[in-house]
């Protein structure tokens, strides 16, 4: 997924056997209007190599039809009646990788999603048909994948930069957003003097900052747009100066929670 509007490319994309011969990536599409999901479905079921085996039009739905199911991907929206997608989320997770699929654009939404365990979040009018098809083909195999939006917040919010509301954004502007942006001052003065203090690169506080903030490898990866052999490479580098071991360990010291 390309974060400019581009067409995504197909090379490296595995079709049909990209799964051992599994047959067709089966897809749960999750979305309260009717519209938007049958439109989701006729759009990916005309992929031969992928199937809608269920649709739902909440949280509670999309969990009953995914433990049926056993799907390989969930499309997942964040506003809906009943259980919404950041509160399904936790659920849904540990029963299959979850691509976050809205119309909502909201930083703290976008972060709250991938903290809790989402592979990828697809804002809608970012993406073409095309470039959906090629994320959720990834997504069966493992890739992330952010629309502008997505990568934005998540930039945004790594190095410390107030959030900027959203070109074409019919919401007013949430009561949150004055807090938020304190506490990312406040984040940017504490990520400063950490990497004064433990001699770290600014991409290598960045990659701390994101692993603070929960995410696996391959988010971090597709996050900062690299790859995930120079993740692990920032990782490393960055544990040694930490004098840490494990992910917990320099969180705990990033934090300030413990002392090498």
């Amino acid at each position: 997924m390309t974060t400019g509007g581009g067409a995504v490319p197909d090379e490296g994309v595995t079709y049909g056997g990209g799964r051992g011969g599994r047959g067709p990536l089966r897809i749960v599409v999750v979305d309260d209007n009717p519209v938007v999901r049958a439109g989701l479905a006729a759009l990916l079921h005309g992929r031969e190599d992928i199937e809608v085996v269920a649709q739902a039009a909440d949280g509670h739905e999309a969990y009953e039809a995914a433990l049926t199911h056993r799907p390989d991907v969930i499309l997942l929206d964040v506003r809906m009646p009943g259980v919404d997608g950041i509160s399904a989320l936790p659920h849904l997770v540990v029963l299959a990788p979850v691509m976050m699929l809205t119309y909502s654009r909201e930083s703290e939404i976008v972060r709250e999603a991938l903290r809790l365990g989402a592979g990828g979040y697809l804002v809608h009018g970012e993406f073409t048909a095309d470039e959906l098809t090629a994320a959720v083909r990834g997504m069966g195999q493992g890739r992330a994948a952010f629309t502008a939006t997505a990568a934005d917040a998540l930039l945004a919010h790594v190095r410390g930069q107030p959030d900027r509301p959203p070109a074409n954004s019919s919401e007013p502007l949430s009561q949150l957003q004055p807090v938020v942006a304190q506490s990312s001052t406040a984040r940017r003065a504490v990520s400063m003097r950490n990497r004064k203090d433990f001699r770290l690169s600014s991409r290598e506080a960045e990659v701390m900052e994101l692993i603070a903030a929960g995410m696996s490898n391959q988010q971090i990866a597709a996050t900062c747009f690299i790859s995930e052999k120079t993740v692990k490479n920032h990782i490393n580098r960055i544990f040694a100066k930490l004098h840490s071991t494990t992910r917990s360990e320099a969180i705990a010291r990033w934090l300030g929670v413990s002392h090498a």
